[in-house]
């Protein structure tokens, strides 16, 4: 009776490239927001024929990164426009879009959205509209994705809240816990748990998953 199900799935290696269209591509990048956990496994062993792991790691990384270039020509080839509100990421969601060039064509600004004074004076968003909704959900997340937009006037908002640790926030949730919204033609929003708390890395991935959710968005019809 307190029996948990679960569904593992085995994905085959991210190659370099697969920003492109390489290998899976992105039909790979966009369902890692789908999981709860990504595990990626890097064989060190001298059988694989791969002795630097260090190198296949930064190849996964580069892949991650180039996939904000992909996301910033597409907007710019439908002339399309975001504004983000980050928090725990601390800007690293605006900045892996601002390394495009021509980000200028969709990017029109952001701000790193860090405590409720913040929310207040830099996104409008006073008290009221928030009563009943806690910072680091999905429904918080929503609320700032919608107001960065409007603010900006931006065909999408997108939005992060959560905890990158060491410690877990005052609310309970656990380090590596993230909210992440994206407002516009469609509406989704997504819960991230990294279960670690390794505070950079989890900023890497508040911002890599903040994209991913971007680019599904993007391509839903």
């Amino acid at each position: 009776p307190n029996a948990i199900s679960f569904v593992v799935a085995d994905i085959p290696g991210l190659i370099e490239g697969a920003h492109t269209g390489a290998g899976l591509g992105t039909q790979f990048l966009r369902h890692i927001e789908r999981t709860r956990l990504l595990v990626h496994l890097v064989d060190v062993s001298d059988a694989s024929g791969r002795p630097d792991p260090v190198k296949d790691y930064e190849v996964i990384m580069n892949e991650l990164t180039a996939l904000a270039s992909s996301l910033g020509s597409l907007l710019k080839e439908r002339k399309e426009t975001i504004a983000v509100a980050e928090s725990s990421a601390g800007g690293l969601i605006s900045a892996a879009l601002l390394a495009v060039p021509g980000a200028s064509a969709y990017f029109q600004g952001g701000g790193v959205i860090y405590t409720q004074a913040a929310r207040r004076a830099l996104l409008g968003v006073p008290d009221t509209a928030v009563e009943g909704i806690r910072s680091s959900t999905e429904a918080y997340a929503l609320v700032k994705a919608r107001a960065i937009r409007a603010l900006l006037g931006t065909t999408w908002g997108l939005a992060e809240t959560g905890a990158t640790g060491p410690t877990g926030n005052r609310y309970g949730d656990a380090p590596g816990h993230a909210c992440i919204a994206v407002a516009g033609r469609v509406e989704r929003a997504i819960t991230l748990e990294t279960k670690h708390g390794d505070r950079e890395r989890n900023m890497w991935s508040f911002a890599r998953a903040a994209l991913e959710l971007l680019e599904t968005s993007l391509r839903q019809r």
